[in-house]
């Protein structure tokens, strides 16, 4: 089933529920695909890789969001964000953790066969498409760093 079709589904439960805060963070999430596949140069479906890339984007801006209210101690709208940021990361794939990420980085240093810091640019080409989704791209930079030193 494609994710379209299995918010389109949520988004049915969560109004038979009455899930007010689940039903906007679903309306938002659908959003981003009609306007995806709506795009000029759109073939009109949405890739699976490009879901991931759009559900990831909108995660990064609510978790930013959050963390802007609650500095500003507008813990309301944080709390909304938040609510929002969960919804959206049950569609993600499940994130890596440092080690698995270690691991998997191992093994990519080894088959693009980088030896040094300079080759960095090598290895995060192919780890960001690997791993896309499934670890932060930041966290990924800096174990490539501590990986190649």
């Amino acid at each position: 089933m494609s994710l379209k079709a299995q918010i389109d589904q949520d988004i049915k439960k969560a109004m038979l529920a009455k899930n007010k805060e689940e039903l906007d963070a679903l309306r938002s999430i659908k959003s981003l695909i009609l306007l995806a596949e709506t795009e000029k140069g759109s073939a009109g479906e949405v890739a699976a890789d490009v879901e991931i890339r759009l559900l990831t984007k909108a995660a990064k801006q609510r978790k930013e969001s959050a963390d802007i209210f609650t500095q500003q101690n507008r813990a309301d709208l944080a709390e909304k964000e938040l609510n929002q940021l969960e919804v959206i990361n049950r569609y993600l794939p499940k994130q890596l953790s440092e080690a698995e990420l270690t691991v998997e980085l191992k093994k990519i240093i080894e088959t693009v066969g980088a030896k040094s810091p300079a080759e960095m640019g090598k290895v995060m080409g192919a780890a960001t498409k690997q791993l896309a989704g499934k670890a932060d791209g930041k966290l990924i930079s800096e174990l490539v760093k501590k990986l190649l030193s």
